[in-house]
């Protein structure tokens, strides 16, 4: 097994979860198998409980673990689908290592930082490197890990002992360290400043590790003369000195890396050079610059609660964006604070509510993301009101879905004070309810969490088709309530369908409204399974239902799910019908999927 290990120095948010997961398409796009570790250094489990205004978006994986959303750019960047042990915290080691001695495993020993916490890093590391990600079997060639924080941080200290010792116990040829940096350029002179970069590489030196490849992050290319200093003062050949420059966007990165041959230097780093392969990244590039030259806009309005920071909505994004680009459109985003769509606003910052209900009217679509907590709330259900009312496409994902229902019970059943029993307990018509095997008394992973199946329930249903007519489908969750099942039949009668439920039929996963053009609320977060060039379905209905294009989207779904290859054409092909497309003949399904066959 080899290791890359991901540092940063200077300031935090430089990237080195991009920086890390760009790492890791190269070295697959070489013909290797990889895999991927992040370290954070804060003491709580996993980030289930964190805030996303501070921390960012809670990712959530197939096993059901919360995690961090970097840990989103590596299964995205790589399309791999990572596990809990892929994510090490401070408080998940301490954990482990106060149980064992609870259990008397260090009987007589003081059990101390080193050497019980730093081995415990390191077996946990070997552990979750060798756990397969990518489909096969077997251990990866290659494990990309990134050590969260900033060099110098108090908490981050086991780790980097950890890792130093790591580097000895594993050998030279098996490990390789890139330190991500920050080279500023001050205005006064707008001169490339190295000063940050070499103290940020003389501490970590300091602290046992020494890099042998450093990614500096700055505005622009880095000067020649500027390498030389750095290579000269950080002692790293030239070549391995390499730039993280702006980008239009973040797909540029591991081409920039391939351009300035870092590819190159890692393989040497690892004595791989001699089996790797030439990065084959030409789909990859395609789509990076294509993206780059789209023009038609589509204008999504998301309404969340979360808008201060827009890490916290990383995933809603990215699916976004993925979708676009599948379809050809510009994404444009307007994110609205949900209060601000309140009455409340309208007395208190009638400025706040004019721009935000104006946003709202000028969106081509609308996207109620998921939350937890009553603020905003009636914001979020006023949302999805106007898209149902004004037949703006329209979808609603986990208290998005439970929204868009108390919504429907409230204005369409006559049952004003419809509502969920998180936000009113004491409700008379709830019709979202706490599911019977959560936990009210302990916060940290007791919700449904991680992959489930959904079954669909009728084939012409806008869902089923966007998944291909599938009979099931996978998504990941992470949700305390549910749609009161009770109330189902009253709301099915009215003309809101339940078009996917899970295997006992009694939990309701996908609502559709029939008679809308698009409105969909799904329990789960398609957001989390979406890939560039593998957008996610609902996603992409949301998107070519935004852009008028619903129908076009969904022959293409159904053609790519079910038309295995291209025939030949024989002259006989126009008579060739595919009995689930209304009719179409065979050819022009097969010219609806250009994506597929292009």
């Amino acid at each position: 097994m080899k290791y890359v290990v991901v540092s940063g120095g200077v300031v935090s948010g430089l990237g080195k979860g991009v920086t890390a997961s760009s790492i890791g398409l190269i070295l697959k796009s070489c013909g290797f198998r990889v895999t991927a570790i992040k370290i954070d250094p804060y003491l709580n489990i996993d980030a289930g409980t964190m805030s996303p205004i501070e921390h960012g978006e809670v990712y959530v994986l197939d096993d059901g673990g919360e995690v961090d959303l970097d840990l989103g750019n590596y299964e995205r960047f790589m399309d791999i689908k990572l596990t809990s042990e892929n994510n090490i915290t401070t408080g998940k080691v301490y954990k482990q290592v106060l149980e064992k001695e609870r259990k008397g495993d260090y009987l007589g020993k003081t059990v101390q930082v080193v050497p019980h916490i730093t081995d415990a890093i390191q077996e946990w590391i070997e552990r979750a490197a060798r756990i397969p990600v990518d489909g096969q079997s077997g251990p990866a060639d290659v494990c990309v890990i990134e050590l969260g924080g900033t060099i110098g941080d108090i908490e981050s200290m086991p780790f980097i002992e950890a890792l130093g010792q790591f580097s000895y116990r594993v050998g030279a040829g098996n490990f390789c360290l890139i330190h991500v940096s920050l080279v500023p350029v001050l205005n006064v002179v707008g001169e490339q400043k190295t000063k940050p970069t070499q103290h940020s590489v003389r501490d970590l030196r300091g602290l046992g590790l020494s890099p042998n490849i450093l990614a500096c992050r700055s505005s622009k290319p880095l000067e020649d003369n500027v390498k030389a200093k750095l290579s000269q003062f950080c002692h790293v050949p030239m070549e391995n000195v390499v730039t993280l420059y702006d980008c239009p966007n973040i797909w540029h990165i591991p081409l920039l890396l391939k351009e300035q041959k870092a590819h190159e230097a890692i393989l040497s780093v690892l004595n791989l050079k001699g089996v790797a392969k030439e990065p084959a990244l030409e789909d990859w590039s395609l789509m990076a610059k294509m993206s780059d030259k789209l023009h038609v806009p589509v204008r999504i309005a998301v309404v969340g609660k979360y808008t201060e920071l827009l890490d916290s909505y990383l995933s809603i994004h990215k699916a976004l964006l993925h979708a676009s680009v599948a379809r050809g459109k510009k994404l444009v985003i307007d994110w609205i604070s949900a209060s601000d769509l309140e009455q409340v606003a309208k007395k208190e910052n009638p400025d706040a509510y004019k721009a935000a209900w104006k946003l709202l009217k000028g969106a081509d679509g609308i996207l109620v993301p998921g939350g937890f907590g009553t603020r905003g709330v009636e914001g979020k259900i006023l949302a999805a009101k106007y898209a149902r009312e004004n037949r703006v496409p329209y979808l609603g994902i986990c208290l998005g879905m439970q929204l868009a229902v108390i919504e429907y019970a409230r204005t369409v059943l006559g049952l004003p004070d419809a509502n969920s029993t998180e936000l009113d307990p004491n409700t008379k018509s709830p019709c979202v309810i706490f599911m019977p095997e959560g936990s009210k008394t302990h916060m940290g992973g007791t919700m449904r969490l991680g992959s489930r199946r959904t079954y669909f329930q009728a084939k012409d249903s806008k869902s089923a088709k966007l998944y291909g007519n599938r009979s099931f489908v996978d998504e990941r969750h992470r949700h305390r309530y549910e749609v009161n099942p009770a109330m189902v039949p009253r709301f099915e009668s009215s003309g809101l369908t339940f078009t996917g439920k899970d295997e006992t039929g009694q939990r309701m996963e996908i609502v559709e409204l029939p008679t809308h053009p698009f409105y969909v609320g799904a329990q789960f977060h398609p957001e989390y399974k979406s890939r560039p060039g593998k957008p996610s379905p609902l996603f992409l209905g949301l998107i070519g239902a935004a852009s008028g294009e619903l129908d076009s989207v969904l022959l293409q779904q159904i053609c790519q799910e079910t038309v295995p290859s291209r025939p030949q054409s024989n002259g006989k092909l126009e008579k060739v019908y595919w009995k689930g497309a209304a009719k179409k003949p065979v050819s022009v399904l097969y010219s609806l999927c250009d994506r597929v066959y292009s």
